[in-house]
């Protein structure tokens, strides 16, 4: 038999890209019989996201960073597919490029990690978190103004390393991440959404293809989640009108119910001295309407 590869995954090269990819190789496998796993080929890809380690996100470019090499590495025909964390991907993604599958999503919670305190509000006057990402710093300041928020980059096994060291007090990070790696018991307690609202599609992954490939989109079919596509949608939905970027603290989230969907949004300014909240509950058929229309409310509050 051919030790030709029948299908290319892209990915990044971190602990969690591979995780992430590795779980999607083998769902591949599940689903088709004709389709082993030594003919599924994973192809790492550095991005500048990964090739950038000592600015913010927010310094260097915001969204895209994550997925811009594999984008190109896909038209170029060196992958077939590519593996993404749905909160890294654009909102418009590039021509000829498609998002055809989300498998079923991750807790959406963020975790709180540190070796002083229990939960946010234990953490003693003064304290430094570090965090890469505005959505937390704005959310954690809103709530502890007296805190100090740095800058804190890098994979989660990095992350861990620099907090055991000292250098900062506490941490965040998705406990979808940490369960993927196997390493929940790192988390000191999950954050109630309540408390620190997610990233739009926080804990979800998405496969991207290119529209003309049919046997692609094919094989991905049995693996999209329709509830997890849905709420996603509905998100990013919501995330496009607010024009959301590295750069804007933004958060949301869709959850669904009874047929319904409730969506939670909020907006917020870098140093958390302001944030608009807004909501809605509806038809689940209306998913993407009430993600645009929470997103509405919210720019209409923040004029």
């Amino acid at each position: 038999m051919s030790d030709t590869p029948l299908l290319r995954i892209g990915t990044r090269g971190s602990a969690l890209a591979l995780a992430q990819t590795t779980a999607v190789r083998a769902q591949l496998a599940a689903a088709w019989p004709d389709l082993p796993l030594e003919r599924i080929e994973v192809v790492i890809i550095k991005t500048t996201g990964d090739l950038v380690q000592d600015r913010a996100l927010s310094e260097i470019g915001g969204k895209g960073l994550f997925t811009k090499e594999l984008d190109e590495a896909m038209a170029d025909g060196r992958i077939d597919l590519a593996v993404h964390s749905m909160k890294d991907v654009p909102t418009v993604l590039p021509d000829g490029i498609v998002l055809p599958c989300m498998p079923k999503r991750e807790d959406v919670r963020d975790a709180w990690i540190s070796p002083k305190a229990a939960c946010l509000a234990d953490l003693a006057f003064g304290s430094v978190v570090g965090t890469s990402s505005l959505r937390r710093a704005a959310q954690i300041l809103h709530r502890r103004p007296d805190l100090s928020v740095v800058n804190f980059r890098g994979n989660v096994q990095t992350r861990l390393d620099k907090l055991a060291a000292g250098t900062v007090d506490a941490t965040l990070l998705a406990m979808a991440g940490l369960n993927r790696l196997g390493m929940a018991h790192a988390a000191t307690a999950p954050l109630d959404v309540t408390d620190m609202l997610p990233a739009v599609a926080q804990g979800a992954v998405g496969i991207t293809c290119r529209a003309d490939d049919g046997e692609a989109h094919r094989r991905l079919a049995p693996l999209s989640h329709a509830d997890t596509l849905v709420r996603v949608t509905a998100e990013r939905a919501f995330l496009k009108i607010l024009d959301g970027s590295c750069r804007t603290p933004i958060a949301g989230l869709a959850e669904i119910g009874g047929g319904q969907m409730w969506f939670r949004g909020l907006l917020a300014s870098p140093d958390g001295s302001r944030v608009v909240r807004a909501e809605r509950r509806g038809p689940l058929a209306e998913a993407e309407a009430l993600g645009i229309a929470t997103a509405e409310d919210i720019a209409h509050q923040n004029r």
